[in-house]
């Protein structure tokens, strides 16, 4: 990135591993979980599995006007909420030094708390009696009047966390709101950093939120195979690994802090990491029967090589998707392959969903934040549950455990269905 230097002095995570970001490092340290069984009865087993924050509680000492804005927010969110306001705070800013018209904002929604029709189950309760082929449509408008939050769709707009970030922050400059796939939280990332990096903004917030874990979002993701089906309980969530089936899903919210490396250095700001290049690319398969189907795009790892001016021998490792699906696990170590050539078995290669589960938009942000602790601390992350990948890619460097790895930059990749891909390469300070 040549006009600016673009830096991380602020990082914000809540996710089932942890509330804090140093909760989130501590757990996958130690090798732990936040995926958890909760048994729902009359459900496949599939949707017994997923990772759910526990013990969150917003940042106190709001007005009573955003109080009432709070009440706005699903959970999602919320949770996005909790990661930005820690981001904030630890790039210790004074955002008063800084023009309201000089802060961006970047949200990337994935949320699904919304989807479905619960809200109207006590309502319809009293409209049927309990019987589905009666319906009292009296009785079910007294009941939606005083029975169902007359909020409920305004707590289904994606923007909702945008909208309430930027009174909270007062950032007043570019911003805009994002909902996707997966690679969401790298599209808010790019943006963000474009901004400090063209001279529009001096200090810019990019925030992931996402909570794939209510019933209806995992039934459809279930239907549609993308889940595992919990053979080996909460260990079942293993990417890369021959056995793989699928993934479990999670909520949770992720946050950068972004200033100009000018701006941070004159305020004595302590410099956490340096986001070196980004790739973001659209690929339709040329074959229209596979457009379906899901893989990491080699092209966008080379736009954020080029951009960042590195090579593979300059990479201490790949953080990757790995959903473990096995086509899209497949796919992606297929292209990882072919870019690493004969360096395949030197690279650590690490999947870090299996920690928190699928955060949606939140988990590319969540990544490379896991990533920059990683490798302060001269550590590839082990990817949990892994034991022995297919025999087509038995020479890359998949570990089940943590890995010793030396140098100053990895990657993080992601994809989501249709095409969509992205690479972001970050620099340790």
């Amino acid at each position: 990135m040549a006009e600016r230097e673009i830096v991380i002095t602020g990082m914000g995570l809540v996710t089932p591993l942890g509330n804090r970001v140093e909760d989130n490092w501590q757990n996958l340290r130690a090798g732990r979980t936040g995926i958890g069984y909760s048994p729902r009865p009359e459900q496949p087993e599939a949707l017994h599995y997923f990772g759910e924050v526990q013990g969150f509680a917003p940042p106190d000492g709001l007005t009573p006007k955003l109080l009432s804005q709070m009440t706005f927010l699903n959970r999602g969110s919320l949770l996005g909420f909790g990661a930005a306001c820690e981001a904030v705070l630890q790039s210790g800013i004074h955002l008063a030094d800084i023009a309201p018209e000089r802060r961006a904002l970047y949200v990337a929604a994935g949320d699904l708390t919304k989807i479905g029709s619960d809200f109207m189950h006590p309502a319809i309760q009293d409209a049927t009696g309990g019987f589905r082929d009666r319906l009292n449509y009296e009785k079910l408008n007294d009941s939606t009047l005083n029975k169902v939050n007359p909020f409920f769709l305004l707590e289904s707009i994606i923007n909702n966390l945008f909208s309430f970030l930027s009174a909270y922050f007062e950032f007043m400059g570019s911003n805009t709101c994002l909902a996707s796939l997966s690679p969401c939280g790298a599209n808010a990332l790019e943006l963000a950093c474009r901004n400090i990096q063209q001279g529009w903004a001096d200090a810019a917030l990019a925030v992931g939120c996402g909570n794939w874990i209510r019933e209806v979002a995992l039934y459809e993701m279930d239907r549609l195979g993308m889940l595992s089906k919990g053979r080996t309980g909460i260990h079942s969530f293993k990417p890369f690994d021959r056995n793989r089936d699928g993934f479990f899903a999670g909520e949770g919210g992720a946050a950068l802090f972004l200033e100009s490396g000018e701006t941070a250095r004159a305020r004595g700001a302590l410099i956490l990491g340096k986001v070196q290049g980004i790739g973001n690319t659209l690929e339709l398969p040329v074959d229209k029967a596979a457009q379906g189907s899901s893989g990491l795009s080699p092209s966008s790892i080379r736009l954020a090589m080029e951009e960042a001016g590195c090579d593979i021998d300059d990479l201490a490792f790949f953080c990757a998707h790995g959903n473990g699906t096995p086509e899209g696990d497949r796919s992606e170590l297929s292209g990882l392959q072919g870019l690493l050539g004969s360096r395949s078995p030197d690279v650590p290669l690490c999947g870090l969903k299996p920690y928190t589960g699928h955060l949606a938009a939140a988990s590319d942000l969540a990544e490379i934040i896991l990533g920059i602790k990683a490798l302060t601390n001269g550590m590839a992350p082990g990817t949990l549950n892994f034991v022995e990948a297919d025999d087509d890619f038995r020479d890359l460097k998949i570990s089940g455990v943590h890995q010793t790895c030396r140098g100053r930059h990895f990657l993080v990749t992601s994809y989501g269905t249709g095409g969509q891909s992205s690479a972001v390469l970050v620099e340790i300070a």
